[in-house]
């Protein structure tokens, strides 16, 4: 892994095992191509990832599922921060009436925009090659953005862990501003299991100075002071579960309860939507 997006190609490849399963739970025809030979080798050098395939995809198909949800109910825009590879305009059925946009590093977007050249997406779709780190730089972006989008949904997938907990609390003041962005979605996980990932991840992904920093003691609730009040947490585990992707092995942790653990104690990743407040 050469930097932190290559973690983009780390994730198609589990995108693209999915999509070959006769009962895929989303297909993504254009994972594979994506991922490439050095996203396969990634998946193969970090084990522990491979071994929890059911987390990656769990988080996939929650993410369309809220997708999808809002833009039924009038959704007009979608902001994808770091978006890396993700295809959803080309694969989703999406109205063209929606406008998609896509925020990352110029190298990723470069990358997908060659590799996806002769694709067409089913919405409106705009790339932003930004560091998201650039603070001024971000907020004149949300701030055009919040002008020609009247119920936005904000989408970050596989971000925040990335992040410090002054980083995630900057980027939540200035999402909040606009006051045409709705919602958010994100995942989020526990110290504990923040812990544990950096244990069996950590080494490999910090000489891509993708360091793992964000899983907080409050849960979703670490978001209210910042504008975002949490109104639907899935975790992983439980999304997994009912949608028969959870191995043999891992089926009575199942039981435990789904919502966030006291002060994080047991490892927990979830999917959550959160509103303006």
């Amino acid at each position: 892994m050469r930097n932190i997006s290559d973690t983009a190609m780390w994730a198609a490849v589990f995108r693209g095992w999915e999509s070959k399963r006769p009962d895929a739970l989303f297909r993504d025809p254009y994972a594979e191509r994506l991922a490439g030979e050095r996203g396969a080798r990634i998946a193969r050098e970090i084990k522990f990832g491979s071994q929890h395939t059911w987390s990656w995809i769990a988080r996939t198909y929650a993410f369309d599922q809220v997708i999808e949800e809002h833009v039924a109910q009038g959704t007009d825009m979608i902001i994808n921060l770091a978006a890396g590879l993700d295809t959803r305009p080309f694969r989703m059925t999406l109205p063209p009436s929606l406008s998609w946009v896509e925020i990352d590093l110029p190298g990723i977007l470069d990358y997908k925009q060659e590799i996806l050249a002769n694709e067409r997406p089913s919405c409106s779709l705009e790339r932003i090659k930004l560091d998201l780190g650039d603070v001024n730089a971000r907020r004149d972006v949300f701030g055009e953005l919040a002008r020609m989008g009247k119920k936005v949904l904000i989408v970050s997938e596989g971000l925040v862990v990335y992040l410090s907990r002054e980083e995630v609390a900057s980027l939540a003041t200035d999402l909040a501003r606009p006051l045409s962005f709705r919602n958010w979605v994100l995942d989020l996980q526990s110290p504990a299991l923040l812990r544990l990932m950096q244990k069996k991840m950590g080494p490999q992904l910090e000489k891509a100075g993708a360091l793992l920093k964000f899983g907080p003691e409050e849960g979703p609730d670490f978001f209210v002071p910042f504008g975002w009040k949490p109104v639907r947490v899935q975790s992983m585990l439980h999304v997994a579960s009912r949608t028969k992707r959870l191995p043999l092995l891992m089926r009575p942790f199942a039981f435990f309860p789904d919502k966030f653990p006291k002060k994080g104690k047991r490892p927990w990743g979830a999917m959550c939507l959160f509103a303006r407040t």
